[in-house]
């Protein structure tokens, strides 16, 4: 769920916006895993909460955080493609989107003009899911699209947010907290510190299932659409909205041109330049959307579609049904 991610659409007609991509077959592995949590606490009302940092706390935290985020400039082995799928890559990756949550929404609505909100109102849509049904958002960032799942299944619905970066759960939790129709007419979410390459779920237990942002940031990608298959009933469906790692190479170059010359700066701007220089790299080794069909196929789901999204193409969903 990021500008580590977002592009935007000017319509909620999905179809006449997405253009199907082919779907020659042929298959990417990946290997390694992201980092495992607790899952937290729960509420009365059967949301989750997060609990508040400890009374001993005397602001140490904060300058052992300063001195890490300085080592951190050296190394940031996310930017290196060979290290993707190592381990030390996946813990900072984790690290990466716990640093950004504090201005990770203001971000993206500044870089996407705000258009990333409908991006994330497709995906939900493209899930079929409706009021009763129980969905899960992986890789769920600040919890933008499990909300719009809570609206989308009511009060008599279940959703599970999940995520490995415990700042952005939090961020997440508050947002739910203060959205007009809590306790009203959200189904209670509850939010998951967890890996999306082991969801700490029952086969069939969700009616619909999305990704944003995030499949393109684990370290095994047909995993985590084998566990976002296995968690989906029958004749679910998932919908993955990430950037559109393009097979036109005007396409490609338009993109690198946009990240490097808008959204950098941008980020520089924030304090937050060395976390989106990743965006790139983590763009170009992300499988394009044909093979992304036949990873989806692989991982046990009947039917998979990917669409190039308008405008531009700079942005892709796969919508697969098991």
């Amino acid at each position: 769920d990021c500008w580590l991610g977002t592009w935007g659409m000017s319509s909620l007609a999905v179809p006449s916006l997405a253009t199907p991509c082919a779907v020659p077959r042929g298959s990417r592995t990946r290997r390694s895993s992201c980092v495992p949590a607790p899952r937290l606490a729960t509420d009365k009302r059967g949301a989750s909460v997060l609990p508040s940092a400890s009374a001993d706390d005397d602001g140490s935290s904060s300058a052992a955080s300063a001195t890490a985020t300085a080592k951190k400039k050296d190394r940031f082995i996310t930017g290196r493609p060979d290290e993707q799928f190592s381990s030390e890559a996946a813990e900072e990756r984790q690290e990466l989107f716990n640093d950004i949550a504090p201005v990770y929404d203001q971000l993206n609505d500044l870089l996407s003009l705000g258009l990333h909100r409908v991006w994330k109102r497709a995906a939900v849509k493209w899930t079929g899911v409706g009021p009763g049904d129980a969905a899960i958002d992986v890789c769920c960032g600040s919890g933008d699209i499990a909300i719009r799942l809570a609206d989308a299944v009511g009060p008599a619905g279940r959703v599970v947010g999940l995520d490995f970066a415990r700042a952005q759960l939090e961020v997440a939790a508050g947002k739910e907290s203060q959205h007009p129709s809590f306790k009203t007419k959200l189904a209670a979410i509850e939010w998951v510190q967890g890996d999306a390459l082991a969801l700490p779920y029952g086969d069939g237990e969700f009616d619909g299932a999305t990704i944003g942002y995030g499949l393109r940031n684990v370290s095994d990608i047909p995993l985590a659409l084998r566990e976002l298959c296995r968690v989906l009933k029958p004749g679910g469906k998932a919908a993955v909205v990430d950037f559109n790692n393009a097979t036109d190479p005007n396409l490609r170059a338009l993109q690198g041109f946009v990240l490097d010359n808008v959204v950098v700066p941008v980020a520089d701007l924030n304090g937050v330049a060395a976390e989106y220089r990743y965006l790139k790299p983590s763009i170009e080794r992300y499988p394009q959307g044909p093979d992304l069909v036949d990873l989806a196929v692989e991982a046990g789901f009947r039917d998979a579609t990917f669409y190039e999204l308008a405008p531009g193409n700079l942005m892709g969903c796969l919508v697969c049904t098991k």
